[in-house]
């Protein structure tokens, strides 16, 4: 099923990939070493002439020790006042997924916002997360199921939750369609970007709860 509806990525992760190896002085034959993958096909990434797959990237994350979301950061000037046009959000996809930033990255306060669309039996893995600050969640349509501190909560369209974030928590898709809800972060610490953990968990654990 294809839920992300229109070009999904918008950061170009092979320049990201040559600027995270750069900074920590990393040459394309260590990291190919370390991560497995051959210098011949970093450098195709790296040139943009083959896009990584979420396993591969993975790779690269572990050997680099970054989250993975790190390929798709980007440092926007921020404002006090954002106003942001659909065409304009930053989309990544992840395993029978996509994550939409709703201008958050670009706000200069703490509060983050944005939008996961789920298919049929995706989440945010087995492992849950945890970050501090408070987090709200508005389920749009479908079936979210949120489990927080060990207790299950079922959001469907117009259902929303509330929670102190250092609980731990994840999330799934518990119906049989398409599930979309916004997910609002706010009062989380200076430097922390407790939307990163949603979509790293979300990366790297695949799709189901264990």
């Amino acid at each position: 099923m294809d839920i992300l509806g229109k070009e999904a990525v918008s950061v170009d992760v092979g320049q990201r990939l040559k600027r995270l190896r750069e900074e920590r002085g990393v040459s394309m034959r260590s990291l190919a070493r370390t991560s497995g993958l051959s210098a011949n096909a970093l450098s195709m990434i790296e040139r943009g002439l083959t896009s990584p797959s979420v396993s591969t990237l993975n790779k690269l994350a572990g050997a680099m020790e970054v989250p993975v979301t790190a390929f798709f950061r980007t440092e926007p000037d921020r404002s006090p006042i954002v106003h942001l046009k659909a065409s304009q959000r930053v989309r990544m996809p992840f395993t029978r997924g996509l994550w939409e930033g709703l201008g958050g990255e670009k706000f200069t306060g703490r509060i983050e916002a944005f939008m996961v669309t789920l298919e049929s039996g995706a989440g945010s893995g087995p492992h849950g997360m945890l970050h501090t600050g408070s987090e709200f969640v508005f389920c749009l349509r479908g079936v979210l199921e949120y489990e927080v501190d060990g207790k299950t909560y079922l959001l469907e369209a117009g259902d929303s939750l509330i929670f102190a974030a250092h609980l731990l928590h994840r999330w799934r898709n518990a119906g049989t369609t398409v599930m979309n809800a916004i997910i609002v972060i706010s009062s989380f610490e200076d430097g922390e970007r407790p939307g990163e953990f949603h979509l790293a968990s979300a990366d790297i654990a695949g799709t189901d709860h264990a």
